[in-house]
């Protein structure tokens, strides 16, 4: 008997954002739309109440970089005023302060979209070279789409949020991938609910994007609705079949449902496309070793190994391999390695004692590792097994203690 894995030790892929990003940003701007700071309400109640043309109006959001000097941010809201109105006038345009170096404006009665951005990058180039510093800024129009006149400074907060990724200096428009990066943040928060709305909104801007139709079948994934999973994730793979990503999240969901054919029907797929993804080789590898093909497994755990040493399931599932086939002295190297990640791995220390055990070595740290793994999982029955196997392995001979005879 072999110790069971459970699917929880396994996550979906997905990537951090969309874009190759720079970097994530410390602040994200759209955590804005769920507290509504005192700024946030005052800005959005401005908004409901003024008097927009029909014709529609722009919303940006804009930050001061945050590198630059105290000096430079404490008289930030000061030169956003007086450039905002040498550019705009009141009766076009309306501002609000959300932080000491954060604004957002919306203004109006404009000719056509070329000649707002024409104001906007005449606004942003004269903060900028009044503070000597890069802004970081969120676009945001309306009308676009079916997006409601409230949403439209939501979407800029998402906007910026977007931008900021790229660092300072860049403007974003408020699109498909702005509400990938809204759900991604809102799917680390643990508001699934909430994100898979998000990237259903960025789907219908966004039909084809992969990124977005995976992250949507991951959050179905993690909230337990697996049909819905699958299907999202079919469906990106009808864009691109080579998408490894894809491939081995629909692995995953088909391990999950114990469709274990299937499951190692796609990681070989995705294996044959790259050999050398962790996520991929690992699963591959443990479903192979469930399935008691322990040759075809090994060669994918000890790529999972290299690729990760961090990770303890591979080591201990090695461990369990090379026991199994009684070796012992590998056994002990990769249990070894797997209770160095994680020393209360029950598993691990299961292994290891009885590995320990068989080639006589330390038996009474044996012991201890055997009784410790039944004390962390006291119904285990294969480490009750295996803490007896070991007992007997470690208890002394008959002979021990006494003095031989000689004639």
């Amino acid at each position: 008997m072999i110790p069971r894995f459970t699917s929880k030790e396994f996550t979906f892929l997905k990537p951090d954002s969309d874009d190759h990003p720079i970097q994530e940003p410390d602040t994200f701007f759209s955590d804005l739309v769920h507290t509504k700071t005192v700024s946030f309400a005052a800005f959005e109640e401005r908004l409901a109440s003024a008097r927009i043309p029909k014709t529609g109006f722009v919303c940006a959001a804009i930050q001061v970089d945050r590198a630059a000097s105290e000096q430079t941010r404490e008289k930030a809201r000061d030169i956003f005023e007086a450039c905002f109105h040498s550019v705009l006038d009141k009766k076009r345009g309306i501002w609000e302060s959300l932080n000491p170096t954060a604004f957002v404006l919306v203004f109006w009665d404009y000719d056509n979209r070329k000649k707002a951005m024409d104001l906007l990058e005449s606004l942003k180039n004269k903060i900028s070279q009044a503070l000597a510093a890069e802004l970081t800024v969120g676009v945001a129009w309306f009308p676009f789409h079916d997006f409601l006149c409230s949403q439209v400074f939501a979407n800029a907060l998402k906007a910026i949020d977007h931008a900021a990724f790229f660092g300072p200096g860049h403007m974003k428009h408020f699109d498909g991938i702005s509400l990938n990066i809204s759900g991604d943040r809102l799917y680390h928060l643990g508001q699934y609910g909430a994100a898979i709305r998000e990237y259903e909104k960025g789907l219908l801007l966004e039909p084809g994007n992969i990124n977005l139709m995976n992250s949507l079948g991951v959050c179905f994934g993690v909230t337990g609705d697996l049909e819905k999973a699958r299907q999202s994730f079919t469906d990106a793979l009808e864009i691109n079949p080579r998408e490894i990503m894809v491939i081995y999240n629909l692995g995953l969901v088909h391990q999950i449902l114990e469709n274990t054919d299937k499951a190692v029907f796609f990681l070989q797929k995705a294996h044959g496309i790259d050999k050398h993804v962790f996520e991929v080789e690992l699963l591959l590898g443990h479903l192979l070793f469930k399935a008691g093909k322990c040759d075809q497994a090994l060669p994918h755990l000890e790529t999972a190994s290299r690729l990760n040493p961090e990770s303890g399931l591979a080591f201990r599932t090695l461990g369990e391999i090379f026991l199994d086939r009684q070796e012992m002295e590998k056994a002990g190297v990769a249990f070894n390695s797997a209770v160095k990640l994680k020393p209360a791995d029950g598993i691990a220390l299961s292994g290891y004692a009885l590995a320990m055990a068989r080639r006589n070595r330390n038996l009474k740290i044996a012991l201890t590792f055997a009784k410790k793994s039944v004390a962390l999982e006291p119904e285990n029955t294969i480490f009750q097994e295996r803490l007896e196997q070991v007992r007997q392995l470690t208890k002394p001979s008959q002979n021990h203690g006494r003095t031989k005879k000689f004639a």
